[in-house]
């Protein structure tokens, strides 16, 4: 299945002058779908929501070609998934377009700590009509990168200083074990964008991708170790029951 991120990924690969080589990373034949070894594909457990927001991501360089990246995973499930690649100098005309279209309530999601005070908020705007009396949906543009290419893209971004800054207060720590971080309470991108679903009422859908990167994980830690996948385990129960809850809530 195309999307957003698989198109930049293809489109960057397209670009590039050498081979990219993930560091730490199995170096085996990979599933066009899912970035895994074939005996390890998920393709088959992909989820998809319905949601009153969407997610744009702004990707550093290399992110679409990381196999770890969990950018990926949104674009896997929420059908309003975006995807740009982020230049200090040159600005894509579609990304200016999107953020400028009156349909979008745009947010820039980052720490409040490193914005001027007064655009940082903590909550999702209630629903309101655009020009056209149409209601106005979430927008969360999501910095996918490490630490430093997120701040980067934050101060260097001039097309985002006049949008309101959603600064997220999460209650519990983070899951996520494919890559290591320097401080502890750093969030990789699928788990951001699940948390920005359920600020949107999308807490359905926000369980699901939280269910959807379990099993994500899971799948790539037993393929780089040489493992079976556990089918009956709880990564797999987790996603089952949180699709079936999802199920239920848009019947």
């Amino acid at each position: 299945m195309s999307h957003a991120v698989s198109r930049l990924r293809a489109a960057r690969l397209a670009s590039a002058t050498k081979p990219f080589l993930a560091r730490g990373g199995f170096k085996r034949e990979r599933c066009e779908g899912c970035r895994l070894v074939p005996t390890h594909c998920m393709c088959a457990l992909r989820p998809s929501a319905s949601t009153r927001a969407a997610v744009c991501l702004l990707m550093a360089d290399i992110e679409p070609l990381k196999p770890t990246n969990t950018g990926w995973l949104i674009a896997d499930m929420v059908a309003d998934t975006f995807a740009f690649g982020w230049s200090r100098t040159e600005f894509d005309p579609a990304l200016i377009a999107l953020l400028s279209d009156p349909a979008w309530d745009p947010y820039v999601v980052f720490p409040g700590q490193y914005a001027a005070p007064e655009r940082v908020v903590h909550a999702v705007r209630p629903p309101a009509a655009s020009q056209d009396d149409k209601v106005k949906r979430p927008l969360f543009i999501l910095l996918d990168g490490t630490w430093s290419e997120a701040r980067k893209m934050f101060s260097r971004s001039p097309y985002l200083n006049h949008m309101p800054v959603l600064s997220l207060e999460p209650t519990e720590a983070s899951q996520y074990r494919l890559r290591r971080s320097r401080c502890g309470d750093h969030f990789c991108t699928s788990e951001v964008a699940a948390q920005c679903l359920n600020l949107a009422g999308d807490e359905a859908a926000g369980k699901t991708l939280e269910a959807y990167l379990g099993v994500f994980t899971h799948h790539y830690l037993q393929a780089k170790n040489q493992l079976p996948v556990v089918w009956e385990g709880a990564a797999h129960q987790h996603l089952g029951e949180a699709v079936a809850r999802q199920a239920v809530r848009t019947a």
